[in-house]
């Protein structure tokens, strides 16, 4: 199994150097914008080479250095504006990556298909997997009959002898499992998914033994999630181990190399348990649950398949051990003990586990990485991520839990400006998505940039959002501008009512989702907010099933039919841009010109609405090179620049120092 590599502790308190005095000036926002230097790091199973997807410009490139002297012996630059993805060492002098483009900074890079090899100094290059551009859309699309292939395992001991799964995209496809080689590209099928919608689980032989399959409607049509387990025997037949209408669900996420096999079972749209499946009888043997969240991440032992420790972050991140008998365990205890509070992830190590790249990182602190040396105890620096960051000048991120007018727990993170302070000027900041998406607690460029100016930013994961179980994400469907506005005006009371915000001088601010429930809360409670931002945001509901990529597929459809629903009059009373009149304090809009996801016409829109409402938006940025939120640095400076200072002249100093006239 590949699961994120992460523990909470720091081994090296000695490595590191005592920060500087906090300054009065705060940092320019260039620094909180710039791209991080590195996104990833690996090194080589024997220990010689480190790879890099680094940032240079508007690309991430791959670098490989030779470990011992850092020093760079290539760099892979592609071209197109592509930048290089995900990338797997597969053998001691072999890499295999992927490219992806940019979908802005409000939606991940998406994959253009493409695969390729190379030596570590860039020696027989070959492409893998290719794909063309639609001239007509500019749109890619995969050469293999709409295939897709994912990195399963990369085996770096087989010297480039990967196991990949095939997603069929086409209707009724189904997956594949094929061992390719990584000079060559000959590719030999290994297994087939038993229907389609399947992603498969290897086992420790390099197997496909189980797969997870997924649907998104219900006999009626209807969008619906809900899955089922299949385990694939020795004689390659599929054996159905759990129905899709089972009240406990389970799904296998991979096997350690003694043979167990993980897995997460939910029970009536609880949060997830993490446990174990019994192969004899199909079982689930739950290690851990958590009453409110689900299993975020896991701390993974440098063999790269055994689960050390469960992490869950109902608020802060919580750590469960769930392992006694490996090795590693001691090691984790002591690491532990060393740096309390700190998030540090094992990127990756070597064969023999003795050399382990390690990511350390904070709320205050966006990363930096470090070699630890099994054999000798010693830690030894690498790099910086953010090296512009001083982690003693940043904000604390506080996880914070509170009941909604209808009893429902909650729960959200402030970053306090540094020094902390009651009576804040505050920006009430919804995250995108909104259904299964939420906002965490480590480093966030933009809360910290906010921070930095004095403002309290309050981050709250209201109904709908991802991370406490199915239960929770599916009180958000049919809700937008309902209850899961309700829960953003309950944080702004409470807020208020604990001292933290000045309730005189509260805004409110987001980007995708966020930008719709930040209009929509100026709408449906005037008086409550002195302003409003909407950045890359959707305000006519109506104009979801018409304009952008949601409405384009099946499941979209089926998706926006459950969580905005068809009414058109309800629609009509849940769209911000319906709704101008209601609207009475100033507003900023932004939106990139180029963004599929929520397309310029909805910002149009909310523009054209507020303008014929006697009462136009004070600021709207059109970025025309700009996708769902902004990436380029030139273009996020300009909106930072502006939206800062419409913050001050409405409830930062600007606003203070005009009532004092």
């Amino acid at each position: 199994m590949a699961p994120r590599f992460l523990a909470i502790a720091a081994l090296f308190a000695a490595t590191m150097t005592a920060t500087p005095a906090m300054a009065d000036e705060p940092l320019p926002i260039r620094d909180f914008i710039h791209h991080p230097e590195y996104s990833t790091a690996k090194i080589s199973p024997d220990g010689r080479f480190l790879a890099l997807a680094m940032q240079q410009e508007a690309q991430k490139v791959l670098a490989v250095l030779t470990l011992q002297d850092m020093k760079v012996i290539r760099i892979t630059r592609l071209t197109g504006g592509e930048s290089v993805g995900a990338f797997y060492w597969v053998g001691s002098n072999r890499l295999m990556y992927t490219s992806t483009k940019n979908f802005g900074s409000l939606a991940a890079p998406f994959g253009t298909g493409a695969w390729y090899a190379m030596d570590a100094d860039g020696g027989h290059p070959r492409t893998l997997v290719s794909y063309s551009s639609d001239a007509n859309t500019g749109r890619n699309r995969m050469v293999h009959y709409g295939q897709v292939f994912e990195m399963l395992d990369p085996n770096p001991a087989g010297e480039g002898n990967a196991i990949m799964q095939i997603v069929e995209n086409s209707p009724g496809g189904r997956n594949q499992v094929v061992s390719l080689d990584a000079l060559t590209g000959r590719r030999n099928e290994l297994a087939r998914a038993p229907r389609d919608n399947c992603a498969m689980i290897l086992d420790e032989k390099r197997q496909p033994r189980y797969a997870n399959c997924s649907d998104d409607k219900d006999d009626a049509g209807n969008y619906k999630q809900h899955s089922e387990l299949y385990r694939r025997g020795d004689d390659g037949n599929w054996t159905l181990l759990g129905k899709r209408d089972d009240s406990r669900q389970v799904t296998v996420m991979g096997t350690a190399a003694d043979g167990r096999i993980y897995a997460l079972s939910s029970d009536a749209g609880k949060p997830e348990e993490f446990g174990l499946l019994d192969p004899a009888t199909d079982s689930f043997k739950s290690l851990y649950a958590d009453p409110a969240a689900s299993p975020s991440e896991f701390v993974v032992a440098s063999d790269a398949s055994t689960v050390l420790a469960v992490v869950t972050a109902a608020g802060g991140p919580h750590v469960e051990m769930v392992e006694a008998n490996n090795p590693d365990v001691a090691v984790y205890a002591s690491l532990g003990k060393a740096f309390p509070g700190e998030l540090v992830d094992l990127t990756s190590a070597t064969l023999d586990g003795k050399k382990i790249v390690v990511s350390v990182r904070s709320d205050t602190d966006p990363g930096q990485l470090y070699l630890f040396d099994r054999d000798s105890g010693s830690v030894r620096f690498l790099m910086k991520g953010a090296p512009q960051i001083d982690p003693a000048r940043m904000a604390k991120t506080i996880p914070f839990s509170f009941k909604a007018r209808d009893g429902l727990t909650l729960y959200g993170y402030m970053t306090m400006p540094p020094g902390g302070g009651k009576g804040l000027p505050t920006i009430i900041n919804p995250h995108g998505g909104p259904i299964g998406i939420r906002d965490d607690w480590g480093f966030n460029g933009e809360a910290q940039l906010l921070a930095s100016r004095g403002y309290l930013v309050v981050q709250l994961n209201y109904r709908g959002s991802g991370g406490y179980g199915q239960a929770f994400e599916d009180r958000g469907h049919g809700e937008w501008g309902a209850k899961m506005q309700d829960d953003l005006t309950d944080v702004t009371h409470w807020v208020a009512a604990q001292g933290y915000a000045d309730p005189s001088r509260i805004c409110i601010y987001g980007g995708s989702y966020g930008g719709y429930a930040s209009l929509m809360g100026v709408a449906k409670e005037p008086d409550l907010y002195k302003c409003a931002v909407g950045y890359a945001g959707v305000y006519d509901l109506d104009m979801m099933y018409h304009e952008g990529d949601v409405s384009e597929r099946e499941s979209g459809k089926r998706y926006l039919r459950r969580t905005i629903g068809t009414d058109e009059t309800q629609l009509h009373a849940r769209s911000p841009a319906m709704l101008a009149d209601w609207i009475k304090v100033p507003v900023f809009l932004a939106a990139g010109l180029k963004d599929e996801r929520a397309p310029p016409e909805q910002t149009a829109a909310m523009r054209d609405a507020l303008k014929a409402a006697g009462h136009p938006a004070e600021e709207v940025i059109l970025e025309p090179n700009e996708m769902h939120g902004f990436y380029a640095e030139d273009a996020q400076l300009n909106l930072y620049t502006k939206m800062l200072a419409f913050f001050d002249k409405y409830i930062g100093a600007g606003s203070r120092a005009a009532a004092s006239k």
